[in-house]
């Protein structure tokens, strides 16, 4: 008897995936491994929220994908579904003025947005407050990726107004855990002196995950995730060792399960082979490229455009194209600068340039190309 030629290809109507929102980066998986640890840390200072009092505050820091979001986000939903405590997340990478962030808790706090306009940030945070007495509820607040505050130069102001809520209005109860992938950022340092007398946070660190825990965690995605026998253990070590060779950044692993998933379907096969793997390396090893680009300003993506285009350049060279492109003066363009070094996509080295003293020469992190295709 031949063998069937079309024995292990999909039709048009099939599919890998058995649910392919496990493999989106925002999914929160049901159950949350190798990391009890942090979980009980995080329980600890919350649990004040329960009998009605503020929560302690906390600093979560970690290299990026170590799951300090998703730990946030399981405990913030057991307290939303379980007590009378207001939970609010908000993403800074997003919202990163104080107006913006309160803007974001007003609509955590009424369920719908703020006016667009014609409403003083006193009045805002006064509406917040008086309904937080008003209801006799305690409010959590998790300020995820707050490194961009501080990018923003928001930061001590935000913190501070949310700190000092219980002095401004007496009866409001808000804690605030704040989330820092930004290694290099000592959070207490960077901020006031007026904030840093106040905030006492807890510190909770989320460390790299060694390759047997990606596994781990990797597997019961592929369990959820794909159908019976399309990844096996093989592939899988695989997709586990390209991840810990990107930090052990969990985002990049999940984003390279679901690309390869993609790239057997692109075959027609039943199953993801090493190929399928390999070849969706190249783009998923850039997820938190894709990330931080998200985030820019329109000024912002266009100096990482002009860097991307010439290939770097003493900053003065730079800001000729810079500046034709955008009208923004030099000052603008240094802090923009700024930024993107603190962000890791900007390298910025200092060099003596004959007859100009010294000069700040600029190049992109990453690699031209991969950062034009994004943009």
């Amino acid at each position: 008897m031949t063998e069937d030629p079309e024995e292990g290809m999909l039709s048009w109507d099939e599919t890998v995936f058995r649910d392919e929102h496990v493999f989106e980066i925002d999914y929160v998986p049901e159950t949350f491994r190798h990391r009890e640890t942090q979980m009980e840390s995080l329980k600890y200072a919350l649990r004040p929220a329960v009998r009605g009092s503020r929560p302690l505050n906390v600093i979560a820091r970690g290299p990026p994908g170590t799951g300090k979001t998703t730990a946030v986000q399981k405990l913030f939903s057991e307290l939303h579904a379980q007590t009378d405590v207001r939970v609010a997340r908000v993403n800074c990478q997003v919202d990163s003025t104080r107006y913006s962030v309160f803007s974001r808790l007003f609509e955590h706090v009424f369920d719908y947005e703020p006016p667009a306009s014609g409403i003083s940030f006193k009045k805002l945070f006064g509406q917040i407050t008086d309904r937080l007495v008003e209801e006799d509820t305690v409010l959590a607040v998790a300020l995820d990726d707050v490194n961009y505050l501080f990018y923003e130069n928001e930061a001590s102001d935000t913190l501070y107004s949310l700190l000092r809520a219980h002095e401004a209005h007496s009866g409001a109860k808000i804690g605030v855990v704040c989330i820092s992938s930004d290694l290099e950022l000592d959070v207490i340092e960077a901020l006031d002196s007026r904030v840093q007398s106040v905030f006492r946070p807890e510190e909770v660190y989320f460390s790299k995950y060694d390759q047997p825990a990606i596994v781990d965690i990797l597997d019961e995605r592929v369990e959820r995730g794909f159908h019976e026998g399309v990844i096996d253990a093989p592939v899988l070590d695989r997709v586990a060792e390209l991840t810990a060779e990107q930090g052990g950044d969990l985002r990049v692993g999940i984003d390279l399960l679901r690309r390869a998933g993609m790239n057997a379907e692109m075959r027609a096969s039943r199953t993801v082979e090493r190929e399928d793997v390999e070849a969706a390396y190249d783009k998923s090893k850039y997820v938190h490229l894709s990330r931080h680009l998200r985030g820019l300003s329109e000024a912002e993506t266009a100096l990482v455009e002009v860097l991307a285009e010439s290939g770097g350049g003493q900053a003065g060279d730079v800001y000729e194209t810079f500046g034709e492109r955008t009208d923004l003066g030099y000052t603008r363009y240094s802090e923009i600068i700024n930024k993107l070094d603190q962000l890791g996509i900007v390298d910025t080295e200092y060099k003596s340039v004959e007859g100009r003293g010294r000069s700040r020469e600029l190049t992109l992190c990453y690699d031209d190309d991969a950062v034009l295709d994004r943009l």
